[in-house]
């Protein structure tokens, strides 16, 4: 199961880390569909050493940058269908569940942020006459969407979020009802803004590539994606081995892509990484979920990465946005809900045969050298404190 710490400890031993408020930032040197609905005797989850440069210390005039450039580059997106946003208020059969799976379509538009549009959209649509009314369907509408998958841990902290930033504002006892139903929807919009973390990561992540290096990935992870995307497009000279990414090959579909980019891209087998960690610079992988102690949970061979990358020294970069960070406290690998998927092995397997079909595991913070986030670049041992800033 997972732990729910009541409170958080800070970490006092980096002091570094303490001179400003801005020394938490350090410097830089999958279908496109989903079923409607989900048989519920189906077993199957529907989840599916640094350089010295990296010590320095970021103003806030360089995160501004990143989040200037991603802002010229993010246009509202064409395909939203705002169309149903903008009449779903007179739609008394409205369900969040189907907004939700609605918004989940959009191949590019991440789980938490589905979950966004669909309690923006259950504002919208509330008939309810006082606050107490529309928090309790907000609250009612965010039970709802986390019971659809229990597993999926950005589903569970996007709602979290929502319901912690949207809902918390004292302002609301002063005002009218509709002024106060129009803040929330305000703020609501704004958390819709996330969209834009993956360009912000990317600005931020691709300055850690240098030219002539060779970086390892594992699964397939569009903020990953993204930021490789950003800087080849800024004309850097890396190339690029790719995990096969077992059962379900997602590292094959990583690697289409970044073929189309022209990038130089060697697929491996999953058993390789130690036989190739030799002629790798460095690690990108994404996350499903980055939890209090600063570890991540990601896909399945996460964690035997990156104890073979700490034992050869090369840096593991976490490319993970902000609304996948979640109040859970995992001790060890089987302390989290399990996300199942079905393994095909080509072979008849007898009954007698136990197989592993777990999709993700945990990796403890001291494996993990810099998370990149639309928040800036931290180390692990800020996590926590930046939890606190975010659920605050």
């Amino acid at each position: 199961m997972w732990w729910r710490s009541a409170s958080f400890i800070l970490d006092k031993n980096d002091s570094f880390l303490r001179d400003d408020s801005e020394t938490r930032l350090l410097s830089p040197p999958p279908s496109s569909s989903m079923a409607q609905t989900l048989d519920p005797n189906l077993t199957i989850s529907p989840y599916y050493q640094t350089r010295a440069a990296h010590h320095g210390v970021v103003t806030s005039d360089w995160l501004a940058q990143a989040h200037a450039a991603a802002g010229r580059d993010t246009a509202t997106p064409s395909s939203e269908p705002e169309a149903s946003l903008n009449s779903i208020g007179s739609d008394n059969s409205f369900s969040v569940i189907d907004e939700f799976n609605n918004w989940r379509k959009q191949p590019d538009l991440a789980e938490a942020v589905a979950a966004i549009r669909a309690l923006a959209s259950v504002i919208r649509s509330s008939q309810a006459t006082t606050m107490m009314e529309l928090q309790n369907e907000l609250k009612t509408a965010s039970d709802s969407l986390k019971s659809w998958d229990m597993t999926s841990i950005s589903l569970t902290a996007g709602c979290d979020l929502f319901m912690r930033y949207v809902t918390r504002t004292s302002a609301v006892e002063y005002e009218d009802f509709d002024s106060a139903k129009s803040r929330f929807l305000e703020r609501a919009e704004n958390q819709a803004l996330l969209l834009q973390a993956r360009k912000i990561i990317a600005m931020l992540g691709q300055d850690f590539i240098f030219d002539g290096c060779t970086i390892l990935v594992h699964g397939f992870s569009r903020v990953v994606l993204e930021l490789l995307k950003t800087a080849a497009e800024n004309r850097k000279h890396f190339r690029v081995l790719c995990t096969e990414g077992r059962p379900d090959r997602t590292g094959l579909r990583l690697s289409n892509e970044l073929a189309k980019l022209d990038v130089p891209v060697k697929l491996l087998i999953d058993s390789a990484v130690a036989y190739s960690m030799d002629e790798i610079d460095m690690v990108f992988v994404g996350a499903d979920g980055v939890v209090e102690s600063g570890g991540i949970i990601n896909m399945m061979g996460t964690y035997q990465i990156s104890l073979v990358a700490k034992s050869m020294d090369k840096p593991v970069y976490v490319a993970a946005e902000s609304y996948k960070f979640a109040r859970l406290y995992p001790l060890n690998q089987k302390d989290m809900v399990p996300a199942l998927r079905p393994i095909d092995f080509g072979v008849p397997i007898p009954s007698k045969v136990e197989v592993e079909t777990s999709a993700r595991d945990y990796t403890p913070p001291q494996y993990l050298t810099l998370l990149f986030t639309d928040l800036g670049v931290l180390t692990p041992s800020v996590v926590s404190d930046e939890l606190i800033q975010l659920y605050l």
